[in-house]
């Protein structure tokens, strides 16, 4: 049975290959024309050391000088001699230029809009050949806006099994993507787009998650759920959702049947406006209780603007916290064309203007 690896590069880019029984990841990467480094393919001279992020795999035979014993048990890897045991994410040392090879183009078709609220809308997409689309849940596309040449970036809210796939998007006044989708958007129009990519995705699941979105940092966090759902573990997962007002907050539905689908799910959502009808008013800090944090043996996943992740890193720092695992992206709300800014854009560091 061959397994599928993601091939992680520096630069933000995921390759995902298929690698064969008794195949190594060097082989199966070359197979698939990925360049990725080495030197001597037989575990002498360290050149293709990689960093597994998840998954079990052999990792063959090497000598002292191309990996110890250390950093093999910290998770390196020679990828020129581990062979998988199961599927796989590999941080790769190289840029994906340097390994001659790049994010995928796909096209799709636009199947469903909804205006799930005045500020925020969902599309879904039926892609050309869905089977040459593989992404981990919570990475991102850059998708090209229809009769203007430009490109924005969002993550899937659909899991990488989905037959067709969704995502979230804050309407911004001036942006390119908002009045496209509020004002000429139809079913049956066609959408390129390019990636996988990003750094900030589900990892293999060891211990009890604690999942923070900020607005339409939630569609991440529904891929992710999707993908737990489809392969749960014996952990705990729990979502604090935070928006800024009551018309941000949208897809609770969607939470309410993860509850009743995947085991050890919870949720709460809370709403920065004081105003606001929601039973809590405030922002996602206050809702981390000593039960979501585990003393530290908790992996967090936080996507949300760039004010939210230092304010739970602060919130963190002051509780004395250091979580196993802290996984983050950002992103700025789209600023209007006319600051010479766009919108969607994100960067291979976890940090993203969308809308």
């Amino acid at each position: 049975m061959a397994h599928q690896v993601a091939l992680a590069f520096e630069d933000g880019v995921t390759r995902m290959i298929s690698c064969n029984p008794m195949e190594t990841v060097a082989d199966a990467a070359y197979k698939a024309r990925i360049n990725i480094p080495f030197d001597c393919r037989d575990g002498a001279c360290g050149t293709c050391k990689a960093f597994c992020e998840s998954g079990d795999y052999d990792g063959g035979d090497y000598i002292e000088d191309a990996l110890t014993d250390d950093e093999a048990d910290e998770g390196y890897c020679l990828p020129c001699q581990m062979t998988p045991e199961s599927d796989l994410v590999v941080r790769v040392a190289s840029t994906s230029a340097a390994a001659k090879t790049g994010a995928a183009r796909h096209t799709g078709t636009l199947t469903e809009l909804r205006h799930l609220s005045e500020t925020t809308v969902a599309f879904t997409l039926e892609v050309d050949e869905r089977d040459e689309l593989a992404f981990l849940p919570g990475q991102y596309v850059n998708v090209e806006v229809p009769g203007t040449g430009s490109t924005r970036s969002y993550s899937f809210s659909s899991g990488p099994s989905a037959r067709q796939v969704s995502f979230l998007v804050r309407i911004t006044e001036g942006g390119l993507m908002s009045e496209y989708l509020r004002d000429r958007a139809q079913e049956g129009d066609r959408l390129d787009f390019t990636g996988p990519m990003g750094s900030f995705f589900l990892r293999e699941q060891k211990r009890p998650a604690l999942l923070l979105a900020g607005g339409t940092g939630l569609a991440p966090m529904l891929s992710i759920l999707e993908r737990m759902k489809d392969s749960p573990a014996e952990h705990p997962v729990h979502l604090i959702y935070g928006v800024s007002t009551d018309e941000d907050l949208v897809e609770l539905e969607s939470l309410d049947r993860y509850t009743a689908e995947l085991p050890g799910f919870t949720y709460s959502h809370c709403v920065a406006d004081p105003d606001s009808r929601a039973p809590n008013k405030g922002y996602v800090m206050s809702l981390m209780g000593p039960e979501h944090l585990h003393g530290g043996d908790v992996d967090v996943y936080l996507c949300g603007p760039p004010k939210m992740v230092e304010a739970v890193r602060t919130h963190l720092d002051a509780e004395g916290t250091t979580p196993a695992a802290f996984h983050f992206e950002k992103f700025n709300p789209a600023a209007a064309p006319s600051d010479g800014e766009k919108e969607g854009l994100r960067s291979s560091l976890g940090e993203k203007v969308a809308g």
